[in-house]
């Protein structure tokens, strides 16, 4: 009977999923008819073109101020260095060289020579002391990349100053490892002093630098000046961003031609994974799954399609990036003294019995076999796998098998109790209830947070699942702190300090227990936990280390900690896929990288003759 039962779901799987895609194919006619052409035009109008897609709108066009991805700046910004997305190698980027003195403490980097803005205008080293001193370091401007900078138990930001005509020179006030790879960050992205050094100088009327308004997505693109192989040509909101090829990009290719080679991107903005599927099949696309690895049910749609669709599913090995629950463990009030969280689930979320027992309670199993189709594993720790930092359950990192008679002693020996239908009660009475809000859009998410609704249902509690529009999630997130708990993901890399903003306790995405923030209303009663401050000791001293071994012990032991205290529950390693069309050459594809696409400016397209 058993095996009967499981053979009839697999056959009604199997028809759903059948019926599922003649939707899709009758939704894909639609969509040719309603969309196809606009590509078309646009790739008709200048060639080498690249059509590419995003879920939603920019937030931003100002570098250091973004809190989102992918963004525009994956185009056109750039910084003094890069990391390889293939090595993880950092390699020169505007810099063309750096030193660092025997203690550490100076590091001198040489510019290319000739550099210049999108605009014609030369890039020189007053252009980085501005990017670092004037905005970066400057604390009436709130950016994420000050994070990433704060040296030693003082937090102090290095000092800069040109010493040469293309020398310039940070002095940190001790030594701090993580500083090379702060400069590949795209925050640290080099700014242009001709454009906007007024703009942080000069206050508006709330005693603000002009810069935090400054480059938002209303900006006519003629205003924005960049370094990158890239700069933007028009911004139309719910329709598209167009790139053009920045003519004074330094990069040559081995022939020494200029890059980029692309005279031309279209990034589309598609509110839905499912839409973005539809016209990469009709051929609108030249590319899926560069900002987010393909989904594995769109994988086995595809797979059988590359021959005839001409293009290729490229397999990059586990993604360095995360998918988590995160609970909101804020204690603060609002500027008018209401909680941010009810204090009621606040109750709650701050058991660490509590939020064991949900870890106890999430079939991962089930989520990969049934959401990612077998193409992922099973994701415990906040370093990337592919960090010699990483520290794997063999090596001691604790993890939450599904089990649900386990979570459910975490809770009854936490003081919660069932009713006769098995309903969670706290102790005072309270049905155990709460919200769930991750992006609209991410199918995957969407469908993850409605397993999570049913895993979370089987211990008495109820789960109310939201999908809302990112940039409202970003928002609930950033600013005004209201929500329950979010499911959403980070990008990764193999350096642990670049996670400084969401896991020291000062940082601008330490989203779990947001604290003040710069240009923000006030917050009141805003409460560090002693893990949250361990943390914090942990990442300072991590910083300061130089020695492999003792930095792999440190940040072993950041990952322990934040596993027994679980203020996020990770779920799944996607396995890194992407298809793209034969016709799009240069592609160096790998998991390490969050982005396919790390290497835009090397891609050309092959006409075909």
């Amino acid at each position: 009977m058993q095996y009967r039962g499981r053979r009839y779901r697999q056959r009604q799987a199997r028809r759903s999923q059948g019926r599922r895609w003649a939707w899709i194919g009758l939704w894909l006619a639609i969509a040719l008819l309603l969309i196809g052409c606009q590509p078309a035009a646009i790739r008709a109008s200048e060639t080498p073109t690249l059509v590419l897609a995003g879920l939603s709108d920019p937030k931003t066009f100002n570098p250091p101020l973004n809190q989102e991805f992918p963004h525009v700046f994956l185009f056109t910004a750039r910084g003094l260095t890069q990391e390889n997305g293939i090595t993880g190698e950092l390699q020169p980027e505007l810099a063309e060289s750096w030193q660092v003195s025997d203690d550490g403490t100076l590091i001198t980097f040489t510019l290319r020579p000739n550099l210049r803005w999108s605009d014609g205008e030369p890039l020189t080293v007053e252009d980085v002391v501005f990017t670092y001193r004037d905005v970066i370091f400057n604390p009436a401007i709130p950016s994420d990349a000050k994070d990433g900078l704060r040296i030693g138990d003082d937090r102090q930001f290095p000092t800069v100053q040109a010493v040469g005509d293309r020398q310039v020179a940070f002095r940190l006030p001790e030594p701090f490892s993580p500083f090379l790879r702060a400069t590949a960050d795209y925050r640290t992205s080099i700014l242009p002093r001709h454009r906007l050094a007024d703009k942080v100088s000069t206050l508006d009327s709330n005693g603000n630098p002009l810069f935090i308004s400054q480059w938002d997505t209303s900006t006519h693109p003629a205003d924005l000046v960049v370094a990158g192989p890239f700069q933007i040509e028009s911004y139309t909101p719910a329709e598209r961003v167009l790139f053009r090829r920045n003519p004074y990009y330094w990069q040559q290719d081995d022939q020494g031609r200029s890059l980029p080679g692309l005279d031309r991107i279209v990034w589309q903005l598609v509110e839905s994974t499912d839409n973005q599927l539809l016209r990469f099949r009709s051929g609108d696309l030249d590319v899926i799954g560069d900002s987010r690895p393909l989904r594995p049910d769109y994988f086995e749609l595809l797979k059988r399609e590359e021959e005839r669709g001409q293009f290729q599913i490229l397999v990059g090995g586990e993604s360095s990036s995360t998918t988590f629950v995160a609970f909101n463990l804020n204690r603060a009030k609002n500027s008018e003294g209401q909680p941010v969280v009810d204090p009621i689930k606040s109750a709650w979320f701050h058991n660490r019995q509590f939020r064991q027992a949900i870890a106890h309670a999430i079939n991962r199993p089930r989520l990969i076999n049934n959401i990612y189709r077998g193409i992922a594993t099973p994701q415990n720790s906040p370093v990337s796998l592919q960090s010699p930092y990483f520290l794997s359950p063999e090596q001691g990192l604790p993890v939450y098998d599904y089990d649900l008679e386990r979570s459910r002693q975490l809770l009854e020996s936490a003081g919660f109790v069932y009713n006769t239908v098995g309903q969670l009660f706290d102790a005072e009475g309270n049905r155990v209830q709460f919200s769930l809000r991750t992006n609209a859009g991410n199918q995957v998410r969407e469908a993850i947070a409605s397993q999570l609704r049913s895993d979370l249902g089987a211990i008495g509690i109820q789960l109310n699942v939201e999908a809302i529009d990112f940039g409202a999630l970003v928002s609930r997130l950033t600013q005004t702190r209201e929500w329950d708990t979010i499911l959403i993901g980070f990008t990764g890399s193999i350096e642990p300090h670049s996670g400084s903003n969401l896991w020291t306790s000062t940082g601008g995405s330490h989203l779990f227990n947001l604290g003040p923030q710069t240009g923000q209303p006030p917050i009141q009663d805003w409460q560090v936990s002693d893990w949250e401050a361990d943390i914090d000791r942990l990442f300072r001293a991590g910083a300061q280390e130089f020695d492999e071994a003792r930095r792999q012990e440190i940040y072993g032991e950041f990952q322990t900690i934040v596993q027994n205290q679980l203020p996020v529950i990770y779920l799944a390693h996607e396995i890194a896929l992407m298809a793209v069309r034969n016709s799009v050459e240069g592609v160096d594809y790998s998991g390490l990288s969050p982005w396919g696409l790390w290497n835009i400016e090397r891609l050309h397209i092959r006409q075909d003759t």
